[in-house]
């Protein structure tokens, strides 16, 4: 990519028009920035362009080998969407940018937690429908003294683990990679005993082959009854159906969920009627608007800048030499 060659960045998925436009200003103003859903039109660009932010789409072999002139495909947090080897083969690099939205998704857990145990959304009805007061059977709980168990100790777990603490609360924490270490207050331990322990267990870690449906059936009867479950990390993590049938059934107490096995969540999905489950439209990692993320499009325009030059990209997730 060196050499005075255009720069065409492909980014596919979906946005609306003002978040393109922030989008947009973002990247330097000689680069051609194509935005477009997944679908006929993205097949128009891929065999031209040197850069693939993909979503909501799967970047396999088929799908490589036809981006001739492709040099990196850069994801957000997660790349379980992109076949790594398939782009190593082809020597095509590929990234992440681990870490960028650390700070908002942290922020979310802490706000779902805060609206559940604080009752927030059924107050916030019960105001907006001018019930009397005199009605209100309020209950509600202190986060002092709970133990939250996170699973997946990377950037975004730490800084749960860290707002955690200033409640108060117990802290533990499961890793798959043993070399994780604690940060003092944080007490490093297995999976079972993590599910079993903890009031409030929240999901931090990638989605691949060994965590996918990671937690099921099994998982939730062993948590405590009055447990409450929180995924912001991938719903493929999740067996949605036994989470159903976990929260309908009294296995756990409750549930705050961002993600889902198919996105947009379906209109018919039973999660959108039970009152013990909140949720949020994938929207953990947005700190600045839906679909706007400036921290995150500075480190993609770095990385990019970073493949040009001939260089290794930041939070690489391949080796081509």
């Amino acid at each position: 990519m060196k050499g005075g060659l255009a720069m065409k960045v492909l980014m596919v998925g979906y946005f609306t028009e003002i978040s393109k436009i922030n989008i947009v200003r973002q990247f330097p103003e000689d680069w051609d920035i194509v935005i477009v859903p997944p679908g006929e039109e993205m097949l128009h660009h891929i065999e031209d362009c040197q850069v693939i932010i993909p979503d909501h789409i799967k970047v396999d072999h088929s799908l490589l080998s036809v981006a001739k002139k492709l040099k990196l495909v850069q994801t957000g947090a997660g790349y379980d969407n992109v076949d790594i080897d398939a782009c190593t083969q082809l020597g095509i690099w590929a990234a992440n940018a681990a870490g960028v939205n650390s700070q908002a998704v942290a922020e979310h857990v802490m706000a779902l937690i805060l609206s559940y145990y604080k009752n927030i959304p059924f107050l916030d009805a019960f105001m907006k429908n001018r019930i009397d007061e005199n009605q209100l059977g309020y209950t509600g709980s202190e986060l002092k003294g709970k133990t939250i168990g996170i699973i997946g100790f990377g950037a975004i777990g730490k800084k749960v683990a860290e707002f955690c603490r200033a409640f108060d609360m117990y802290v533990l924490a499961y890793a798959r990679n043993p070399n994780v270490q604690s940060n003092g207050f944080v007490k490093m331990t297995d999976f079972d005993h993590l599910v079993s322990a903890s009031d409030i267990v929240t999901v931090h870690a990638s989605l691949n082959p060994q965590t996918k449906q990671l937690i099921n059936k099994e998982v939730f009867k062993k948590m405590k009854n009055t447990a409450l479950f929180i995924n912001t990390a991938r719903g493929g993590i999740v067996n949605e159906r036994d989470l159903i049938d976990a929260l309908k059934n009294g296995d756990i107490a409750g549930a705050c969920l961002d993600v889902f096995e198919s996105e947009p969540l379906p209109t018919d999905s039973e999660l959108r009627d039970l009152r013990n489950v909140i949720l949020t439209p994938h929207t953990a990692g947005m700190p600045d608007g839906h679909k706007f993320h400036k921290k995150r499009y500075d480190f993609f325009v770095n990385n990019i800048k970073r493949v040009e030059n001939g260089e290794e990209p930041e939070s690489k997730l391949n080796q081509l030499w």
